[in-house]
C-alpha cells in the first residue's frame, strides 16, 4: 500500500508542477502581447485627460490586460495559437512601418514624459501681458506680408494637401487635423533653406515662389509659407515680428486643446529631445510656435521682444 501512495504522492506533485508551470508560461505569454497591444490599442483612443495627467495609455493597456485575460479565461488552450497570430501582425505592422518596436517604446516613453517630464513654457513677454498693442496695427509691414497671402493658388493648395499627408496618417484617428498640420509643418520644417535677401532691401516673396525656388528664403518667406499653406488646409496662423525676426504661430485653441497639442507633440516627434511647448496664451486662447527654428511644434522661440502680430 506504501508503494501505490508514494506512486500516488509523485504522480500528484508532478501535475502540480506541470500545472504550475503551464499557469507561469501562459501568464507570461500573456504579458507578451499586453506589452505591445496597449499602445496599438492606444492609437484609436482620443485624447482622455483628467486635469494634466494623460490617461489614454493607462486606459489602453486595462483594456489590453482585460481582452486577454478573458481570452485566456474562455479559450487557455489557444493561447499559443494567439501568441503565434499576434507575432504575424506585429511582424506585418512593422514591416509595412505603421506599427513599430520603436513605437511601442516610445508609446510608454511618452506616457511617462506627458504626465511627468514635459514642462509648460508660457512665454513672458509683452504678447501675453497687452496683445491689444499689437492688434490693428496698419504698418507698411502689416499691409505688405498680408497682400502676399493667396488663399486661391491651386499650387500652394495642392502643395500643402500633398505634404499634410506624408506623416503621422496613424495618429489621424486619434489627433484629428494635427496629425495633418503637424505632417505639413514637418516637410517644410526639414526642407526650408535659410538664404537673405537683398542687402539694402527687404523682399517678401509668396508662398508660390518660395516653393518654386526650392524652399529657399528668409524668416519672412519661411513665415508666409508656413501660414499660408498651414491655411489652406483648414489651420488658423498669425505673424509674429521680434526684433530682427518673424515667425509663424499656429492657433491651438483652449487650454485643454493645448494639453491634447502638447500630447501629439510628445508622441509625434518623439525623436527630438523635447524639453518643454512653447506658446503665447490670452484669455484662454493658446498659440505654438512654427519657426523654422524650432525642430518640432512648440518648439524654443528666438526672443521674446515682440513688435508686431499680423493676424491674417
Amino acid at each position: 500500500m506504501s508503494t501505490f501512495k508514494t506512486m500516488d504522492n509523485n504522480f500528484a506533485k508532478k501535475a502540480f508542477w506541470k500545472k504550475d508551470w503551464v499557469n507561469f508560461l501562459v501568464n507570461l505569454i500573456g504579458i507578451l502581447i499586453i506589452v505591445p497591444l496597449a499602445p496599438f490599442i492606444c492609437r484609436f483612443i482620443p485624447p482622455l485627460l483628467v486635469g494634466d495627467f494623460n490617461f489614454d495609455i493607462v486606459v489602453s493597456l486595462l483594456i489590453a490586460i482585460l481582452v486577454v485575460r478573458v481570452f485566456i479565461w474562455l479559450l487557455k488552450p489557444m493561447i499559443l495559437p494567439l501568441f503565434a497570430l499576434s507575432i504575424v501582425f506585429f511582424l506585418y505592422e512593422q514591416k509595412k512601418g505603421t506599427f513599430t518596436i520603436k513605437d511601442t517604446i516610445r508609446s510608454y516613453k511618452f506616457l511617462v514624459l506627458q504626465n511627468f517630464g514635459i514642462k509648460e513654457k508660457k512665454a513672458t513677454d509683452i504678447l501675453n501681458l497687452r496683445p491689444a498693442m499689437f492688434e490693428n496695427i496698419q504698418s507698411r509691414t502689416a499691409r505688405v506680408v498680408q497682400s502676399k497671402m493667396n488663399y486661391h493658388d491651386s499650387l500652394v493648395r495642392n502643395f500643402a494637401i500633398v505634404h499634410s499627408l506624408d506623416y503621422f496618417k496613424e495618429y489621424k484617428p486619434k489627433y484629428g487635423n494635427l496629425a495633418r498640420y503637424f505632417s505639413l509643418f514637418k516637410y517644410i520644417n526639414q526642407n526650408f533653406n535659410y538664404v537673405s535677401d537683398p542687402s539694402k532691401d527687404e523682399y517678401y516673396a509668396t508662398a508660390r515662389e518660395t516653393i518654386t525656388n526650392g524652399f529657399g528664403g528668409d524668416c519672412d518667406d519661411h513665415s508666409i509659407l508656413m501660414a499660408n499653406c498651414m491655411s489652406d488646409i483648414g489651420a488658423k496662423c498669425r505673424l509674429v515680428v521680434v526684433e530682427n525676426h518673424m515667425y509663424p504661430e499656429l492657433y491651438i485653441g483652449s487650454k485643454q486643446d493645448f494639453l491634447v497639442a502638447q500630447q501629439a507633440v510628445i508622441q509625434m516627434f518623439s525623436n527630438y529631445q523635447i524639453s518643454g511647448i512653447y506658446y503665447h496664451e490670452n484669455e484662454g486662447e493658446y498659440w505654438i510656435n512654427l519657426d523654422y527654428t524650432a525642430r518640432y511644434p512648440g518648439g524654443p522661440y528666438m526672443n521674446d521682444k515682440v513688435k508686431l502680430v499680423i493676424d491674417l
